[in-house]
Parts: structure tokens; C-alpha cells; sequence
């Protein structure tokens, strides 16, 4: 089974990366074309707030290299005022905008609200509505989600549970699927914090003890501030490198 690592970042439209990635005198029209000259992947989070329109998820697959690929995540709509109830309609159009992705579209994640306590019924109800033959991922927010019950009803449909990093939030490192998603969320700071060098050749090991028997890794820097997300995303695609 050859195993590959999807390494890159939660967005790439900020303009405090000017200067810091991005160089001073590129158009903002060009920025997208120029991450995906340094990473294979992104994670979409405009998404979440708004559904991108036909045109725009088409723009991003012509505008993007062969073997790029985009993680998606999935409407709050759907996860925090729908809170997964009655919400089949609503997931339909969802995948069929990201379906325009076509074989560029990866892991499509979706990030319960905080406030959302464990409900084995629900989620299994809303897992039975899920198509198949795509990567679908949770990002648990409370903690009682943390259970073994639910970690196998997440296996029972190949579906992917989200392991993240963020101040005064433990999360267990725990695979459902054959696949796994780490969001870094920053270490000591939430969104702002940079990771060291340490920290992250830490996590390089602790990803690759997870990832002995996966197809793929989906791993993004959601720490934006001053770019750092940019900086320790490159770190750790080179620990991993080393690593295999």
C-alpha cells in the first residue's frame, strides 16, 4: 500500500502573508497559482461560511495543477444551524458544487459547533445519508465525542476522524478510516501561535506511527498568523519526508 502525505494549509488568501510568502509586487489574481507551486494541497474554508459558487469551485480546478488537491469544508449551515438534522438536502448541494472538483477533490470535513454534545443517533443517522466512495471527515469540538462508540460507528462507515492541536484541548490520535486528518490550530496560542522545530518533529513521528497502515494523511497549518502556518507546514513536510 503506498502511503502519501497531503501537507499544506487552511486557506491561502490572507493579506498579512504579503511580504512574508507571497512577494510585494504579486496580484492577488496570482496568489493561488503560487501556492500551489510550493504545496499539492489546501484546505477550503471560505466554505464553511458561504457555498462557493459553480464558477469559483471550476476556477480552482482549472487554475490548479494536475496533482493538486482540495480539502473542503463542509457548510455551517449543515454542522451548526442545521446541527446534522434534516439536513440531506442541503449536504446534496453541497457535494454536488464540491463534485466540480472532480478527481482534485479530497477529504470533505466537517467541524461540529462546541456546544454540540455526543449523540451516537444522530451521527450514525446522518453517516447513513453520507454517498459513498468519498472521504468524509469529523472535527469533534466537545469532548465527550471522545468514545469509543463512536470511533466505531465512524469505522463502520470509513469515515475519518479529525485529530487537531489547539491550547487547553486534548484531542486522542485515534484513526477510523483508511485515512487521517490533523488540523494544526496552533500550539500555545489559538490560530497565532507558531509551532518549534521540536514540536513538530515530535508530531512527525506521532503521524507516522498512525499512518503505518493508510492510503493518505491529510495534514493542514490553520495557525495564519504571520504566516506561520506557511512556515511549519514546509517543516514538517520535511520531517515526514525523512521519516519514510
Amino acid at each position: 500500500m503506498s502511503l502519501h502525505y497531503y501537507i499544506g494549509t487552511s486557506g491561502w488568501h490572507y493579506d498579512h502573508w504579503r511580504d512574508r510568502f507571497y512577494p510585494q509586487e504579486l496580484i492577488k489574481a496570482e496568489w493561488f497559482k503560487f501556492y500551489a507551486r510550493h504545496f499539492t494541497t489546501v484546505e477550503l474554508n471560505n466554505s464553511f461560511y458561504r457555498l462557493p459558487s459553480e464558477a469559483a469551485f471550476a476556477t480552482w480546478y482549472s487554475s490548479s495543477p494536475d496533482n493538486f488537491t482540495f480539502a473542503v469544508k463542509v457548510s455551517r449551515f449543515i454542522t451548526h444551524i442545521k446541527r446534522l438534522k434534516n439536513s440531506q438536502e442541503a449536504v446534496e448541494k453541497f457535494i454536488s458544487r464540491a463534485k466540480i472538483l472532480g478527481e482534485k477533490l479530497g477529504p470533505l470535513l466537517y467541524q461540529l459547533p462546541p456546544n454540540l454534545h455526543r449523540n451516537d443517533e444522530l451521527l450514525e443517522s446522518f453517516l447513513s445519508t453520507l454517498p459513498k466512495g468519498m472521504k468524509h471527515v469529523f472535527e469533534f469540538r466537545h469532548q465527550s465525542w471522545f468514545d469509543e462508540r463512536v470511533f466505531e460507528i465512524l469505522h463502520k462507515y470509513n469515515v475519518g476522524f479529525c485529530i487537531f492541536d489547539m491550547p487547553d484541548f486534548s484531542c486522542p490520535l485515534v484513526v477510523t478510516a483508511d485515512f487521517t486528518y490533523m488540523r494544526f490550530h496552533g500550539s500555545t496560542g489559538l490560530y497565532w501561535s507558531c509551532y518549534s522545530d521540536k514540536e513538530l518533529a515530535d508530531w512527525a513521528k506521532k503521524l507516522a506511527n498512525l499512518a503505518a497502515n493508510l492510503k493518505a494523511v491529510y495534514i493542514y497549518f490553520n495557525n495564519d498568523a504571520e504566516a506561520f502556518a506557511v512556515r511549519n507546514a514546509i517543516t514538517l513536510r520535511s520531517y515526514l519526508q525523512n521519516a519514510k
